[in-house]
């Protein structure tokens, strides 16, 4: 079946990365973050405020199943990404069973501040109003968890243990989500 891929997931600014990597030391398992896979093409564009659309995607989503399927076949992962649409989650489940989501949900004035805070991303504040238009949150039957990203980030990072604690919670046919 494979090892367990967590994939930390919501729009820009809701805290993917830094989640990500707190379980990922916590779980002693590789961390990846998916912005390290856009084409140069796809930075370039976000990067001039102009979002990505399903076809900009396409290489993106395919590099990260790549290492969805890598990290289950290894000892598992944790990989931060948007995976905005359940098309796409979808796509990244289909590359191992074992995949669970944690998606962190934020508001739109607290994604928009803290992305419009950053001085070290090519994400621009203007691109947080697209996030949310393309935003589908997780859905039942969808494996996975929804914690507010404004939760301490102690907070968060065992809310996702104690569900993956739960045997019923690592069982891939299991309606699996929580809010």
């Amino acid at each position: 079946m494979g090892a367990l891929v967590v994939i930390v997931i919501g729009v820009s600014g809701s805290g993917k990365s830094t989640v990500g990597r707190a379980l990922a030391e916590e779980m002693s398992v590789p961390f990846l973050d998916g912005d390290e896979l856009h084409t140069a093409a796809s930075i370039a564009k976000m990067a001039a405020g102009r979002p990505l659309d399903d076809e900009d995607r396409l290489p993106w989503l395919a590099s990260l199943a790549v290492r969805v399927g890598e990290m289950a076949a290894a000892d598992g992962g944790v990989i931060a990404c948007s995976a905005l649409k359940r098309k796409y989650r979808d796509a990244l489940l289909a590359a191992a069973p074992t995949v669970r989501f944690l998606q962190l949900a934020v508001d739109k004035e607290a994604a928009w501040e803290r992305v419009a805070a950053r001085v070290d991303h090519f994400m621009p504040a203007a691109l947080v109003e697209s996030q949310f238009c393309e935003y589908e949150p997780l859905q039942r039957g969808e494996p996975g968890m929804i914690v507010d990203a404004m939760r301490e980030l102690a907070e968060k990072v065992e809310a996702f243990e104690e569900y993956l604690s739960s045997p019923a919670r690592r069982n891939p046919e299991g309606d699996d989500l929580e809010r």
